[in-house]
C-alpha cells in the first residue's frame, strides 16, 4: 500500500481504539488517508489475561506488518490437542492454513502485549490518540459528517468508523432499534499462569461439566478458561478462587493440580465475565459513518477470532479505499466482502456455545470447530 491511492488525502475520524481501531488507524495512514482517533476510556490500556490467536488472525497480523513483534513475544505453534477430563490425550485438532502459507496455525499474547505492539505502530505514523472522549452526534451531507465530541468541540470528516465494542455507542446513534447485546448462558473465567512443559498447545478438556481450556501466550506463561453454565450474575472477586476450585471438581491431573493449588492471593488474577452477543442485521452502516470489528460482528471466544475479525476489517478498508475514493461504494463493497465471514464466526461460535451448554458428544462439538477453521483458512 502506498500513499498514491484513491483515498490519499481524505480525512477519517475512528472512534475507540482497540484492536480493530489502531489496525484500520496504521491500515489506512499507509494509503494516505488522515485520522484522527478517539478513545472513551481516559485512562486507556488493554485489559485481560490472555488472548487466542488463529492461524488466519496470524496471517492478517502479517499483512498488517505487526507478525515478526508478535511472534517474538507470544506463543505460536499448530494444532489443538483434545483431552478427557482425566488429562488423557484424545487427538489433535489441526489448525489448517493454506498451502504454502509462512505463519503458524495457532498461537497467544498477552493482551496488554498486543496492544503495546499495536500502539507503536500508531505512534509511528504520527497518529494522536485523543482520550475520554465520545462523539456524541452526527450531521451527515452528500461530502461528509460533521461529528460533535462530548467536550462539545467539532471535527469535519469524509468517512468515521465506528470500532467502540459491543456496547458501541457510535451503533447506538446509528440504528437505535438494533438488537442489544443479550446474554448467552455461559460465563468465562480466566487465569493466568506458569505454563508447565507438558503444555505444548493450546489444549482442550472436553467431556466434563464444563469447557476448560489452556493458551499458552509465551515461553513461561499461558491463560486457563473455562466456560460456565449459569445465570448471569454478579461474581464476587473475593469468592474468585473459591468459586473456580468448585468448577474444577471432577478433573485429574494438570487440572486437579491447579485447583488444589489455587488460593486467595489468586484472585487478582482470575477473571469472570458474562458472555454477550447479537446479531446485528446488515448493512454495519448509515451514509458516510460504518460500525467494524465488536460494534458490528461481536462473538463469543468459542474460535477465538473476535480480533482477527478486527484486523481483517481494517485490511479489507484500506484495500478497498487504495482503489476506491467513493465513500457509499466503497462501504458497500466492504459489506459484500465482509458479511458472510464475520457472521460465519458469529453464528459458529454461538453453535459451539450451544453445544457446550448441553454437553453434547465431544465430537459434535470438534466438527462445528474444524468446519468454520477449514474456511476460515481461505485468503480474505
Amino acid at each position: 500500500m502506498t500513499q498514491h491511492s484513491a483515498a490519499a488525502g481524505k480525512k477519517a475520524l475512528i472512534i475507540g481504539a482497540g484492536t480493530a481501531g489502531m489496525a484500520s488507524a496504521i491500515t489506512l495512514s499507509r494509503i494516505g488517508v488522515k485520522i484522527d482517533l478517539i478513545d472513551i476510556n481516559p485512562n486507556w490500556g488493554a485489559l485481560g489475561a490472555g488472548l487466542t490467536i488463529t492461524g488466519p488472525t496470524l496471517r492478517a497480523l502479517k499483512q498488517l506488518g505487526v507478525y515478526d513483534e508478535v511472534t517474538e513475544q507470544a506463543y505460536v505453534g499448530d494444532g489443538i490437542q483434545v483431552c478427557d477430563p482425566a488429562g488423557n490425550p484424545l487427538r489433535i485438532l489441526p489448525t489448517p492454513m493454506l498451502d504454502g502459507a509462512d505463519t503458524a496455525g495457532s498461537g497467544g499474547i498477552m493482551r496488554p502485549t498486543m496492544h503495546s505492539i499495536m500502539h507503536k505502530y500508531v505512534k509511528d505514523a504520527g497518529i494522536q490518540m485523543r482520550l475520554g472522549l465520545t462523539a456524541d452526534a452526527f450531521e451527515q451531507d452528500e461530502n461528509g459528517v460533521t461529528v460533535t465530541f462530548s467536550d462539545g468541540s467539532q471535527g469535519y470528516y469524509d468517512f468515521v468508523l465506528g470500532s467502540d465494542g459491543v456496547l458501541s455507542k457510535t451503533r447506538q446513534l446509528l440504528f437505535p432499534d438494533a438488537p442489544k447485546a443479550e446474554y448467552t448462558g455461559q460465563s468465562c473465567w480466566r487465569l493466568f499462569l506458569k505454563r508447565p512443559a507438558s503444555i505444548e498447545r493450546r489444549t482442550y478438556f472436553l467431556g466434563g461439566p464444563v469447557k476448560v481450556g489452556f493458551t499458552p501466550v509465551s515461553k513461561d506463561h499461558m491463560y486457563m478458561f473455562l466456560l460456565e453454565r449459569c445465570p448471569q450474575r454478579w461474581q464476587e472477586p473475593e469468592d474468585n478462587y473459591k468459586n473456580l476450585k468448585q468448577l474444577l471438581e471432577g478433573y485429574d491431573g494438570i487440572l486437579a493440580e491447579i485447583r488444589e493449588s489455587l488460593s486467595e492471593a489468586d484472585n487478582p488474577n482470575i477473571n469472570f465475565r458474562p458472555l454477550e452477543c447479537f446479531d446485528l442485521p446488515g448493512p454495519w452502516y448509515v451514509g458516510k459513518v460504518l460500525l467494524i470489528g465488536d460494534s458490528a460482528h461481536p462473538t463469543t471466544p468459542q474460535l477465538a477470532s473476535g480480533a482477527g475479525m478486527g484486523i481483517e476489517d481494517a485490511l479489507v478498508l484500506a484495500e478497498i479505499f487504495e482503489k476506491q475514493a467513493n465513500v457509499d461504494l466503497a462501504f458497500a463493497e466492504f459489506m459484500q466482502r465482509r458479511e458472510h465471514r464475520c457472521r460465519l464466526v458469529t453464528q459458529s461460535s454461538m453453535e459451539i456455545g450451544r453445544l457446550e451448554q448441553q454437553r453434547a458428544p465431544v465430537e459434535q462439538q470438534t466438527a462445528v470447530v474444524e468446519k468454520a477453521l477449514n474456511i476460515l483458512k481461505e485468503a480474505i
